[in-house]
């Protein structure tokens, strides 16, 4: 009986905690955001990579000047190091562009296998991690996909412009 309460107990705090979100290797799997990158194992690598980047301030003003009806969804592997790169690059630039996350930021983790236990990541074809598909109207205009064609300020501002980008693995 100690034992089972000890488990419920355990259950209990981890779910009070956030860890119903991570996999048994403590990669984040689901509907995920900033604050689970700033705890645990991600927190170095996340803040590092995040403080290191200097965004091109005259493209994230341009950006801002366009990203207000613009919504995004990520894919994003917390194991994989194109995530790790281009995913709090892409927090700090939106965030200096003054980018709402709160209406129109939706982050799904994926697992090494690109899914996710209740197949969010069904419908979307996600094939590379990170993937951030960029949204007006609810209508798809545009994907950046793993690693940047120029940087990732300048391939943002041309998905937004809707100047024919062409993600790395888009013909």
């Amino acid at each position: 009986m100690k034992k089972l309460l000890f488990l419920f107990f355990l259950c209990l705090f981890s779910l009070a905690n956030g860890q119903e979100n991570e996999d048994i290797n403590g990669n984040l799997i689901g509907y995920i955001d900033k604050s689970d990158f700033l705890k645990g194992k991600h927190k170095d690598w996340f803040l590092k990579n995040y403080e290191d980047y200097l965004p091109n301030q005259k493209i994230v003003q341009k950006i801002k000047k366009r990203i207000k009806d613009v919504s995004v969804k990520a894919f994003i592997g917390s194991w994989c190091h194109d995530s790790k790169r281009e995913l709090p690059r892409f927090y700090k630039i939106m965030e200096l562009a003054a980018f709402d996350f709160t209406n129109n930021f939706q982050m799904i983790g994926i697992t090494i296998g690109k899914k996710t236990p209740n197949n969010l990541q069904k419908g979307y074809s996600i094939k590379h991690t990170p993937t951030f598909i960029f949204y007006e109207n609810g209508k798809e205009i545009g994907r950046f996909v793993e690693h940047s064609i120029e940087i990732i300020e300048k391939d943002i501002l041309k998905i937004i412009r809707k100047n024919n980008y062409k993600h790395s693995y888009e013909k």
